[in-house]
Formats: structure tokens, sequence, C-alpha cells
């Protein structure tokens, strides 16, 4: 059953949801993705509308707190991203507690920590989903981080590590205690990863376990099944990751069946614009002033090659490709010959020929 409301309805509902004193408009965020949530990818999936909160790719708190220039690229976002929240991962308490201070710093809304990354090169220094083995000394990082700080401090968090230690219920009462604003529950384990389903019965648990803001994280991939975990679940707002690289604008798709309207349609012009505009603002990223990043790297007066930066271009689009094309007719053709091309006009030229044939009909970019 989708969940309906009036135009009004739903407009106060939403607006009830708070995370500490941070109000969201609209029950739906982006998901932390490292390599994909990038601010360009963020910026413009807040452009389509609908998508009420945005969560950075996991910055390394060891990196800020030593000012690796690199990892400060990782906190960069702009002024229409807000609000916007940037999730640190690390395992030690003060070097957290400093990097949350360094965030609130550079303008976050939001701290997240981040407790939910399986990956093991995260996991075997003490972090990510390391932590929730040892719930305690997670507990103990989120304390110091809230007491650093003003801005709220939120947690993500897998259901447990395996199937033997389904502990996230445990480890939300805790961080809850210590002052954490809300919580995200991803409703795989570590071990699990990616494979599997992603358990809701478990999340919604969660949720009523806790008298904070519980979103819950995966297995959406379209808009009416964001409604879907809100009618159901106990959950107050819905997190998305794979659907929205697939999707961009399912946040704006499900905001319009939250209030009885027919989700928008996506044209093939409307992808390939998408695409167009995400390889226009890589392409400027660092560059352009006008964007309004609120953090910027030191000035060296050196400048990457441009090949450099082409590659890397090629290179993120290449990644974002391999889940935007998933479901498009045709679409392997267009990963290939994306995996292919040597030089941006080639980049252009293929996105052209694939989305918004006759070249003529596209404006110019």
């Amino acid at each position: 059953m989708l969940l309906m409301f009036g135009h009004t309805e739903a407009m106060e509902q939403m607006a009830q949801l708070r995370i500490g004193e941070v109000t969201l408009t609209l029950p739906f965020g982006l998901a932390p993705m490292a390599g994909m949530t990038d601010t360009a990818f963020r910026r413009l999936v807040k452009r389509q509308r609908g998508c009420g909160l945005v969560v950075t790719e996991m910055v390394s708190s060891e990196g800020l707190v030593r000012g690796i220039g690199r990892t400060l690229e990782f906190a960069e976002y702009t002024e229409e991203e807000r609000p916007v929240s940037i999730q640190v991962f690390g395992g030690d308490p003060a070097k957290m507690a400093a990097s949350a201070q360094i965030l609130e710093s550079l303008g976050a809304d939001i701290v997240d920590v981040n407790m939910g990354c399986p990956v093991p090169k995260i996991a075997k220094h003490n972090a990510g989903c390391s932590l929730m083995r040892d719930p305690k000394h997670a507990a103990t990082i989120v304390g110091a981080m809230v007491r650093a700080v003003k801005i709220p401090v939120t947690v993500k968090m897998r259901s447990g590590w395996n199937e033997e230690e389904l502990n996230a219920q445990e480890l939300a009462r805790r961080v809850e205690g210590v002052g954490a604003s809300a919580i995200t529950v991803h409703g795989r384990t570590a071990r699990q990863s990616y494979s599997g389903r992603s358990d809701w019965g478990l999340i919604s648990d969660v949720a009523r376990s806790v008298n904070i803001p519980v979103f819950g994280s995966g297995d959406c991939v379209e808009p009416a099944q964001l409604l879907e975990r809100l009618n159901e679940s106990a959950v107050s707002g819905v997190l998305v990751g794979r659907g929205a690289l697939r999707n961009p604008w399912i946040f704006a798709q499900a905001a319009d069946l939250s209030v009885g309207n027919a989700p928008r349609q996506v044209t093939c012009e409307k992808r390939g614009h998408f695409l167009l505009d995400y390889l226009n603002l890589l392409l400027g990223e660092g560059v352009d002033e006008a964007e309004g990043f609120r953090h910027r790297l030191p000035l060296t007066g050196e400048t990457a090659p441009a090949r450099g930066r082409d590659r890397w271009v090629i290179n993120k689009l290449r990644a974002l490709g391999a889940w935007y094309t998933k479901g498009c007719e045709n679409g392997s053709h267009l990963r290939k010959e994306i995996n292919t091309v040597e030089s941006i006009a080639d980049l252009r030229r293929t996105i052209h020929t694939f989305f918004l044939k006759p070249i003529d009909r596209c404006t110019a970019v």
C-alpha cells in the first residue's frame, strides 16, 4: 500500500522530522557511497528535488586531523546541498572528536559516524562496521564527538557483524544514551556486504527501541518502495544508495507519489543531460569559485595536467555508468562504449549518440 497524503498534510508531517536542530523538509536522503556520491552527484540529485538530506562520501578522521589535502577534498560541499551531513570514519575517540570539530568549522550541518562500512581495509583498523563488535567502545566514540561539537552527531550502522552478532538494537540504545541525534540502519550484516536482502523487520525493531529518528536503508530501487518503507515500518526516513545511482530522480518521484501525483517521467533526453551535467561539474571542480565551495584546498600554484584531469573524469563516468545504465535498453552497449573512450570529446559524443539522437537536438554543453 502506498503512502498517500494531501499536499498540506504531507508537508506538515515531513516538516516534523528533525535531527537535532536540523529540520528536513522531506524524509528521503542520499546515502553515502565511497567513490560515487561526490559533490557533483549530490548537487545534481538535489536539483531534481525530493531529496531532504545528502551524506558525503566517508572521510578519514586520521586524514582530517593530519590535514591531508586529499582527505579534505572528500569533505567539500556547496550551499545548494544543504542540509549536508559529512560522514567520518575512525576508531580513536580523541581523533574522532577532533575531526568532528574540524567538520563543524567547515560548516557541516551534521556529522555522521560510519559504523557500517564492511570493507576489510576499513574494518581492520577498528573502524567502520568493526565498531559494532564493541558497542561500548563505539558509544565512547560517539559520546566524545557529541561533547566536542554543537551540531548533531548521527550514526550509520548495519544489522550486525554477522548473523550470530545482530546487535543493532543494543548499539542504537547505547549511542542514543550518549547523545546521538539520529541513526541509520542498513539491514544487512558486514559479512553479507551487499548480498542477500536488507532486513527491514530488524530495521523496524531498531526504530521502535529508541526515541530518536531512525532511517532505514537497503533495497529501495523504485520510488514506491520509499513510501512503502515509511508506511509499513517504524522508520522516520529512508536513505537510498544504489537505487539513486540507477535513478537520480527516485526522490522526486517518491515525493510526487506522497502527494497523490503520478511520478514524473524521465525521458531518455533527461538522462543524457544528467550525465553531461555531471561531466561538466566534474571538469569544473576545484576551478570554478562561482560554484561556492565552503572548503577549498590551499592554492599551490600548480595545476594538474589536463590529461590527468580528463582521465579522472572519464573514470568517474565509467563508475557511475556501471549503475546508471542498468535497466536501460542497450545499456550494456553504452557501458562498453564508455569503457573504451580515450578523451572527453569522445565521451561527450558517446553520451550524445546514445541518449540525444540526433546530435543537433542537444543544447551546447
